[in-house]
């Protein structure tokens, strides 16, 4: 695999950091730093953002020029991510973005492309993802979400759960379920629907940092036209995994991992006397910061990889996979040992620690309880977009045959 960077590569990663530069301001800067490791806290900075992107035509780096994307290569599109982390910028909603309009470019007609898609990227649809259920979360052919056809339309009775931005959100994709017979992959379908529609009723989730991110969303006798479909009936599952390689996929986890690190180690070789003395000189302290510094190092060349198999037009396999395992748990343990190093203003109940998220911030009795959520909300790193006993086994299946 060759990773070195043409001249033209050094170009575009100048133009990127001159952007930055003149868009991204200190505020933007200090919310996002906020907002830390948590899912989606500041939907006014997340659209800010995205409108200021949308203007320079940089909203979806990995679609395709004809739907509105930049066209870039999977070389600039990494050399973009690399330059997102290591400025700070804020996090875009995810859902239409980075799963419903690569899925709209597989498996959607050219209605629902030149519909959807142009909406997505100024923002005027915002979409949340139905897929999960009570008792169909990791096992989600077991969905019982319901769609019965009437006329040119379903009709949708059941719930989803853990509902991201469906208290922001306008539109949804769901899966639901078509037909009880056969095994239950076969039986559910891809469908697009509007948030206002009569029937839908969204109701809050608190979390433990508490703070609402997620949602339970209920479906009474709702009225979704089949146009809204995407794929054939019974198709969904095959969308779905589609949908789910773009969940998955990352090239910038070890660029966020090994930024968190050097604020990390940064704080623990300088903690002053109030404090303790510098945990950085603590041999065990040191070791497991290394550790997880190799950790980070693997999370970087499992993403190559990815790169490689993209740039040669391949599939990357089992290697998302992989890259979702490593640098969730990495994610935790690095908060777990920034806990440590904060001491006694590491307990919550106590006083509250900056975070210890992409920007790794100071630590002291004057920081914000609202950057807590950021430790708090990554112990649902390893469940979110399938958890590690998922992903597990999905590579016990391809890559061992069992």
């Amino acid at each position: 695999m060759d990773f070195a960077h043409s001249k033209e590569d050094d170009l575009f990663r100048q133009e990127v950091q001159d952007f930055l530069a003149n868009k991204l301001t200190d505020d933007l800067k200090q919310r996002a730093r906020a907002a830390g490791w948590r899912t989606f806290t500041d939907h006014g900075l997340a659209m800010e953002w995205q409108s200021i992107l949308h203007e320079q035509g940089w909203v979806a780096p990995a679609w395709p020029k004809e739907h509105g994307g930049t066209g870039w290569s999977v070389m600039q599109r990494f050399i973009y991510q690399q330059e997102c982390v290591a400025a700070g910028t804020p996090r875009l909603y995810p859902q239409g973005i980075m799963m419903l309009g690569p899925t709209l470019i597989g498996h959607g007609t050219e209605e629902q492309q030149s519909y959807y898609m142009p909406r997505i990227l100024s923002g005027e649809d915002l979409w949340c993802q139905g897929y999960s259920e009570p008792g169909s979360g990791s096992d989600l052919a077991s969905l019982q979400t319901k769609a019965v056809k009437d006329g040119g339309d379903y009709i949708i009775n059941g719930t989803k759960i853990w509902t991201s931005t469906a208290h922001h959100a306008n539109r949804m994709f769901a899966l639901v379920r078509t037909s009880a017979e056969d095994k239950p992959q076969k039986g559910i379908t891809f469908l697009m629907l509007e948030m206002d529609t009569p029937g839908i009723e969204v109701e809050p989730i608190i979390n433990m940092a508490g703070e609402h991110e997620f949602n339970q969303v209920f479906f009474t006798d709702v009225r979704v036209p089949q146009s809204g479909r995407v794929g054939e009936e019974g198709q969904g599952w095959t969308v779905a995994k589609y949908l789910l390689e773009f969940e998955r996929g990352s090239l910038s986890a070890g660029a966020s991992l090994a930024n968190a690190l050097t604020k990390l180690k940064s704080f623990a070789s300088e903690r002053d006397s109030e404090s303790g003395p510098a945990l950085i000189d603590e041999a065990g302290f040191r070791t497991r910061l290394h550790e997880l510094e190799v950790a980070a190092d693997a999370i970087a060349m499992t993403e190559k990889i990815v790169l490689s198999s993209l740039s040669a037009n391949q599939n990357p396999g089992s290697a998302a996979n992989v890259s979702k395992i490593l640098s969730s748990e990495t994610q935790q343990q690095i908060q777990e040992l920034a806990m440590e190093a904060a001491g006694y203003y590491g307990v919550p109940n106590h006083i509250v620690l900056e975070e210890f998220g992409p920007n790794f911030g100071p630590i002291g009795p004057d920081t914000s309880r609202n950057n807590v959520a950021s430790y708090l909300t990554g112990r649902m790193s390893t469940i979110a977009g399938g958890t590690g006993e998922v992903q597990r086994n999905i590579l016990a299946k391809l890559e061992l045959g069992l």
